[in-house]
């Protein structure tokens, strides 16, 4: 099934009769480019709009600080927002950006590397775009921990505002920062803002 971007008021939430395989949402995903899609624990698809340029360039700068820092630190692997986890709830999930320590990737067989890889990352990072609602990426952010995320950053340039998310904590909110510093997982790792704020 392919759909015309034109005709689709999205984000459109589509009822399947049964999940989908990682090979059918593979494969449904790549018949439906540029649109994202993952799927909810029921087998629901959510298909959203792609990203406008300029929340492209700034998912590519994150993307990228967070692959330099992890090369460097050596304990990790970096994933883009092409990256599909299956959650323990069943979903498929796709952050903006992801990091995973060594020790769980490894873990995984051959086979589930090249497929969802079934587990959460440890961190993970979403990045409002023009199309987002905030309330939906809170929701986003909450279910991340649910399903296991250590650190979990909402980052909105519209407000110039990071939300840190971490299990049993409050969220913290910093404004208009110059730079974010990880914890936890994400020890030593520190995002320059400025190309996210544009």
């Amino acid at each position: 099934m392919q759909f015309d971007l034109h005709e689709l008021q999205l984000p459109v939430r589509l009822r399947t009769g049964r999940p989908m395989t990682d090979y059918e949402l593979m494969r449904f995903s790549r018949v439906n480019e540029p649109l994202r899609i993952e799927q909810e624990g029921n087998g629901d698809l959510v298909i959203m709009s792609p990203t406008g340029l300029e929340g492209s360039g700034a998912n590519a700068e994150l993307t990228a600080d967070l692959m330099i820092w992890a090369r460097g630190d050596g304990r990790g692997k970096v994933f883009d927002s092409n990256a599909g986890f299956r959650l323990p709830d069943g979903s498929v999930r796709a952050p903006d950006g992801a990091w995973v320590s060594w020790g769980r990737w490894n873990a995984l067989t051959r086979e589930q590397q090249k497929r969802f890889a079934p587990l959460c990352p440890e961190f993970v990072i979403e990045l409002r775009s023009e199309n987002d609602g905030l309330r939906d990426l809170r929701a986003k952010m909450d279910m991340w921990l649910s399903q296991g995320a250590e650190l979990a950053w909402l980052i909105d340039p519209e407000r110039k505002v990071v939300e840190i998310y971490r299990p049993g904590r409050k969220t913290e909110l910093i404004e208009g920062a110059s730079a974010i510093y990880g914890d936890g997982p994400l020890g030593g790792f520190v995002l320059e803002l400025g190309r996210i704020w544009g």
